[in-house]
């Protein structure tokens, strides 16, 4: 799934030693845009934490992925990021055109109308 959100609150960096190494944990807060916004708590996990990029009033393009656990007879959802950008950066090779550019459109081809070929579909 991806959203497009603007940054309102990064919390404090967690880190910790696990059975796989040393791991770390950012969670930011998002906010949607629209009639009803929606604050949202995604973790950005490990290498993909840029500072730079995670500074309160970007607007953020963020890929995540939903997933639920059960623990005790309760469930519980985490949100995790796999790819953060700032909107309207692009790292494909699709680039739109510069103001100067046109595309040549060719009008279809007028309807005739011949009683003879009328078909009833």
């Amino acid at each position: 799934m991806q959203l497009t959100a603007k940054l309102t609150l990064v919390l404090p960096l967690q880190s910790g030693q696990g059975k796989n190494g040393e791991w770390r944990k950012q969670d930011i807060i998002v906010e949607t845009d629209g009639q009803y916004p929606k604050k949202i708590c995604i973790s950005v996990w490990g290498d993909r934490i840029n500072e730079s990029q995670l500074q309160v009033g970007n607007m953020l393009t963020i890929d995540f992925d939903i997933e639920s656990r059960e623990y005790s007879s309760r469930w519980y959802t985490d949100i995790k990021a796999w790819k953060v950008e700032l909107a309207g950066s692009s790292s494909g090779s699709f680039s739109p055109p510069s103001g100067g550019e046109q595309y040549a459109s060719t009008p279809p081809p007028p309807l005739v109308s011949n009683p003879a070929d009328d078909l009833p579909f």
